[in-house]
């Protein structure tokens, strides 16, 4: 039988497509290092109690380590993220999880504060590249009609990493309470790098992975103009072969879009929309999440007064807290095509403020009373599960999908490295907020955020049909799909 040729756009002809293996591999590799993120950042957490004391770090030190990370990541995603668009998606892949390798390792071997805190920024670069790097690899090579869950279902991962976290660090704990029964010293100095030299075992997992794989994008490929290169890709990608040309009805080719065309007229409304949302979630998505064991301390185990104990009681409480965070990824699996991202988004952000409310209101009850616990694991679980079906969701989301593939990972890189300014703002100044307006005021603050970033999702929010990706600026190509 002879081949028959169907001449389509090339996003057309990847909408047309079923899941294939190619598709599921790049996804999986996106999805390894967002699970590496979540282990990382929330793993310090359970590990800050000890760092504190053998370092002897006051709150602000204590702050500076919680928010090295995040900073790094903000670098990461700001000069990395415009760098994917010029090197392409795949090497850059491959690029930043060989950094975090690197410095997980140095992490765990730090010697002092200075080497901890430039080794957990280099560690926050790598994760912070990956953001626009894993959006843009996943968004410009799946269906359309299976983008958004696959995108939020990549990034629930992160979920997963922070569970796996909290389990890391009570296993740990659990190990020296055996090991050295009654000497509390071995796991101030020891239990710490434990728990952060777990990544470098993880992260050599996901590099071996990376390694094995040469996908690029197609789309990344046409915007660059290379057709021959897009076309071999594409065929890998599909599972058939395809040749790519460029469509005679659109001589001019790709529009050269720069970094700078992110604040102008025409995408202006898009990068408010992907960055400022983001920010405002992560000043409490981090603020909180990070120190989710040390707020547990607080409000239901201060009583308790050795350290260790201390901490594996609140790591439980976290690990309990974190499977909601994994609930919630799912309920937007399930709820994006119904209700959209928008709608997704501002409701999250109302249920986080709701949340964070009851923690406020809790501080105001006997610590061991029945209402003070309900209102306390009632406000964790409903702060947790609406943010994740909700706004830690979406923004990941919605920056992948409202730029064009020409700066895709630009603007991706952008918003992601505005929400980690947030996040910096969080992890560095909640515990001096605590100290300064007390832990009550510090969370009805959170709150006020969370309505100030549903006010603004509101405001900027697009169309849902605009935020489709046909037409996004690669459909400048025609296909021909060779198949028997």
């Amino acid at each position: 039988m002879p081949p028959a040729t169907l001449p389509t756009a090339f996003q057309q002809r990847l909408d047309q497509s079923d899941i294939t293996r190619p598709m599921v591999r790049l996804w999986l590799l996106a999805a390894s290092l967002i699970a590496l993120d979540g282990f990382d950042f929330f793993i310090i957490g359970v590990a800050l109690p000890f760092l504190q004391r053998d370092l002897d770090l006051g709150p602000a030190a204590v702050g500076a380590v919680a928010a090295a990370a995040v900073a790094g990541s903000l670098l990461g995603s700001l000069f990395l993220g415009p760098l994917t668009d010029k090197l392409g998606r795949q090497p850059m892949l491959i690029a930043d999880v060989i950094l975090f390798v690197v410095a997980t390792a140095g992490t765990a071997l730090a010697w002092n504060l200075t080497s901890l805190l430039v080794f957990r920024v280099l560690v926050g670069v790598a994760i912070g590249a990956d953001y626009p790097i894993s959006v843009a690899y996943i968004v410009e090579n799946v269906p359309t009609r299976h983008r958004d869950q696959l995108v939020i279902g990549a990034f629930s991962f992160q979920a997963v990493g922070a569970l796996l976290g909290a389990l890391v660090g009570i296993a740990i704990l659990y190990g020296f309470t055996a090991v050295y029964p009654g000497d509390e010293q071995m796991a101030v100095h020891y239990a710490w790098r434990w728990m952060l030299g777990v990544g470098v075992i993880l992260a050599l997992g996901v590099a071996l992975a990376r390694l094995a794989v040469s996908l690029e994008s197609p789309a990344y490929l046409l915007a660059k103009g290379d057709y021959e290169g897009a076309a071999n890709m594409a065929s890998e990608l599909l599972g058939e072969t395809v040749t790519l040309k460029p469509d005679r009805m659109s001589p001019d080719g790709q529009p050269q879009l720069r970094y700078r065309d992110l604040f102008g007229p025409t995408y202006r409304r898009q990068t408010l929309l992907a960055s400022v949302p983001w920010f405002l979630q992560d000043i409490a998505t981090y603020g909180v999440g990070i120190f989710t064991p040390v707020i547990l301390g607080v409000l239901v185990f201060g009583g308790a007064s050795d350290l260790v104990t201390q901490t594996l009681a609140s790591a439980k409480g976290s690990a309990l807290v974190d499977i909601f965070l994994i609930l919630g990824f799912l309920l937007a699996v399930l709820l994006v095509k119904r209700l959209g991202p928008i709608m997704l988004q501002i409701v999250g952000f109302l249920g986080m403020a709701l949340g964070l409310g009851l923690l406020a209101f809790s501080t105001g009850l006997p610590p061991e009373s029945r209402a003070a616990l309900g209102l306390i694991f009632g406000g964790f679980l409903l702060f947790n599960l609406l943010m994740n079906a909700g706004p830690n969701a979406t923004t990941f989301l919605l920056s992948g999908a409202v730029f064009p593939a020409a700066i895709r990972a630009s603007g991706a890189g952008f918003a992601a490295a505005f929400a980690k300014a947030g996040a910096v703002l969080g992890t560095f100044g909640l515990p001096i907020l605590q100290q300064t307006l007390e832990l009550a005021l510090t969370l009805e603050l959170l709150a006020v955020l969370c309505g100030v970033a549903a006010l603004v999702t509101f405001i900027y929010r697009r169309e849902a049909s605009q935020l489709r990706l046909l037409g996004d600026g690669i459909d400048g190509a025609i296909v021909d799909s060779l198949s028997e």
